[in-house]
């Protein structure tokens, strides 16, 4: 179960690879910072940004107000059936700084999309997107894409309706 080694219980030779395997992915786009969202996105942005010498910063979750001096987003959550905020402190957002955004899953991509759009509006470059393991039948990959985003993925899971788990093919 990804439970039991990506997210909840992290195993860290298993988190050290993946940093290697999504670092060798953008090492190219020369990345200057990984942003990710708590909670289950730090540990794979981080070691990817270890593998690559940056910086990461994760976007806080918040629920109720905010008066924060933040470039925030609120996100649908349709696995918990809330809405939260997504924030990050405009202090660690340089403009023209080359983003590249990392996390542990892509589903319907809402969260991710919202760190794109807090990326561009802090003035950075959006190098792209990283996504440990992708569930392709959620459309996520379709959400980022209509921004002319790239979106790779280590694993790309085609679909579990057959009781088992399909793997899609990977580029």
């Amino acid at each position: 179960m990804v439970d039991d080694f990506l997210n909840h219980r992290v195993d860290p030779d298993v988190m050290h690879q993946i940093g290697v395997d999504m670092a060798k992915a953008f090492v190219q786009l020369s990345p200057e910072l990984v942003l990710t969202a708590e909670a289950s996105g730090i540990p794979p942005a981080l070691t990817c940004a270890a593998e690559l010498s940056i910086p990461m910063v994760y976007a806080k979750k918040y629920v109720g107000p905010g008066n924060r001096y933040t470039f925030s987003r609120e996100v649908t959550s349709p696995t918990k059936g809330t809405e939260y905020r997504v924030e990050v402190a405009r202090r660690v957002m340089v403009p023209g700084t080359r983003v590249l955004i990392v996390d542990d899953f892509l589903a319907r991509g809402r969260t991710a999309e919202a760190l794109g759009e807090i990326t561009l509006e802090a003035g950075c470059e959006l190098i792209g997107f990283g996504f440990v393991i992708e569930k392709a039948w959620m459309e996520g990959r379709q959400r980022l894409e209509q921004h002319d985003w790239p979106v790779t993925s280590l694993v790309t899971i085609a679909t579990l309706e057959t009781g088992s788990i399909e793997f899609a093919a990977q580029a």
